[in-house]
């Protein structure tokens, strides 16, 4: 199937590792010119290698989302040295777990900007340029954006109650801003994976393995046990349909929140 991606520039934050890495890998073998940003110097030396060695070669930029300036920065860079955005994929950000009794206003306004802002600044600066693009004439076909949203923003747990309104806020900014921007046949579309494959779950289940008294191997499988699929996704399984809602195949889909938590979230 052809996703008609090739040559497509694609921005990818949070792109040295995890969902982010996959989706930097899937673009990169169908053709497109990828850029990933992230905050760590050490994170991207390591992507570059792992990308290398199957001859997939991106752009790195190394810059804090949290700051909305360093977000234009980004948006400028590429789309200098790369070319003008095509697809912006958001999978940056990640927010502290909190026991309800200690959350106070400095936690919910650090949550915030841990995981809203990251996504919501490059991505302002992005649907700012696709729209000119639009109106110019310049732009052959209108971008799209995919934004990686965890599942904790549709049902609250005591530990993620922070963390969640920040997920259930950028999943309504989603659906508002692909509404809007459906006009200039800029979609928007966004996922919201359950447990992943990620360094982030193994370092998770190694302190659940800690606190219960079993190796990260039982825990594991203890989590799993309770997916109706009977597995925990991966990475990579999240990023087939990152490129399919970013391709020509998804023309009329915007506005969606995909689930992929393997069927555990039996709500609508």
């Amino acid at each position: 199937m052809d996703l008609g991606l090739g040559n497509k520039v694609v921005l990818i934050t949070g792109g040295s590792k995890g969902i982010g890495l996959a989706c930097a890998r899937a673009f990169a073998a169908e053709g497109a010119c990828v850029a990933i940003v992230s905050r760590d110097a050490a994170n991207l030396s390591r992507a570059r290698e792992q990308l290398a060695k199957d001859g997939l070669h991106v752009h790195l930029m190394r810059a804090d989302l949290h700051d909305p300036h360093s977000a234009a920065d980004v948006v400028e860079e590429v789309s200098t040295a790369v070319g003008p955005i095509d697809v912006l994929v958001n999978s940056a950000g990640a927010a502290r777990r909190y026991d309800p009794e200690m959350l106070d206003a400095a936690a919910f306004k650090a949550t915030m900007e841990a995981k809203y802002f990251p996504y919501i600044y490059p991505q302002q600066e992005v649907l700012r340029r696709m729209v000119e693009r639009v109106k110019s004439g310049a732009a052959s076909e209108p971008g799209t954006i995919v934004n990686i949203i965890g599942m904790g923003g549709k049902f609250a747990t005591d530990i993620h109650i922070a963390g969640g309104a920040a997920n259930a806020a950028l999943m309504l900014a989603t659906v508002g801003l692909a509404h809007y921007h459906a006009r200039y046949g800029i979609r928007i579309n966004a996922i919201n994976p359950g447990a992943t494959l990620t360094e982030r779950l193994q370092e998770a289940l190694n302190l659940e393995a800690g606190r219960e008294g079993i190796d990260a191997a039982e825990a594991l499988a203890r989590g799993e046990s309770r997916v109706p699929l009977g597995r925990y996704a991966k990475p990579e399984e999240v990023a087939d349909v990152t490129l399919f809602l970013a391709s020509r195949r998804a023309s009329y889909v915007t506005g969606a929140i995909v689930p992929m938590d393997g069927g555990g979230t039996p709500i609508i």
